[in-house]
């Protein structure tokens, strides 16, 4: 899953693809260096970050949605929490809502949800960009991750989403403290056999830099890294922002045999 955030603010690339026809070309780009998804989104979620208003956030994704839909031959992801922008991204040619607020966000979610037969990502946050990262607490964080995504799970089949849509995402970085987050990544297994798709997002995000001791480092090779290991761990989906060098490292670990030797 390619990254394409058309936002000023988002923690990594802000700003890069705020223009329609930068973000456009961003997109087109994305898929011919492999990626199978692109996620489209128009409101940071990073801590601390300024809410969207919805005008704005359609402003902002719509146009590139509707000109990707008939550009690239790969789905469409919108990343929002809005019912209204989902509707209109799955109008515009989107096929799959990445939610990251579990579709708990919005009430009138799951109904769009249901009724357009779109794709769902379902991901785990402690509170809100604003909050999240306030001291998140856990007494155990896996399993009580493992166990929020079953009953999301069973909630969406429960209100008419068919569960071979859904994908789960314990939800990297949002309401986590870096120990945490590597915890949930080494409970990649775990969390692949629920049954679903299990989409991880680590990418770029601080506990690399973190762990590298190095604020500005390179976050890139730590991203993919990451991205080897909960692959082979069972991670069916990897959401990054350097989609080549990941889909390069992704070929050369299956050459190798890295899946053989370390995956199930």
């Amino acid at each position: 899953m390619g990254i394409l955030n058309v936002t000023p603010d988002s923690f990594s690339d802000g700003g890069r693809h705020v223009e329609t026809i930068a973000a456009i070309a961003a997109g087109v780009q994305l898929a011919r260096d492999g990626a199978d998804i692109l996620d489209v989104g128009g409101e940071s979620t990073r801590p601390y970050s300024t809410p969207v208003d919805e005008a704005e956030e359609l402003r902002r994704v719509i146009p590139v949605i509707a000109a990707l839909a008939t550009s690239v031959d790969v789905p469409i992801s919108i990343d929002t929490s809005k019912a209204n922008v989902a509707r209109a991204a799955i109008e515009a040619g989107a096929e799959i809502i990445n939610d990251v607020t579990g579709l708990e966000g919005d009430p009138a979610m799951v109904e769009v949800a249901a009724t357009t037969r779109a794709g769902v990502c379902v991901m785990h946050m402690r509170g809100n960009p604003q909050t999240m990262q306030d001291d998140p607490r856990y007494t155990d964080v896996v399993a009580e991750i493992e166990d929020y995504l079953r009953q999301r799970l069973d909630w969406c089949i429960g209100h008419g989403i068919d569960a071979q849509r859904i994908c789960l995402d314990p939800g990297i970085g949002f309401g986590k403290t870096h120990a945490h987050n590597l915890e949930l990544l080494r409970a990649t297994r775990r969390f692949a056999d629920i049954g679903r798709p299990i989409l991880i997002g680590h990418s770029r995000k601080g506990f690399i830099a973190k762990l590298l001791g190095d604020r500005e480092a390179d976050r890139d090779a730590g991203s993919i890294g990451v991205s080897l290991a909960v692959a082979a761990a069972g991670a069916d989906i990897i959401r990054v922002h350097a989609v080549k060098p990941t889909v390069d490292a992704l070929r050369l670990f299956a050459a190798a045999g890295g899946f053989a030797r370390n995956r199930g």
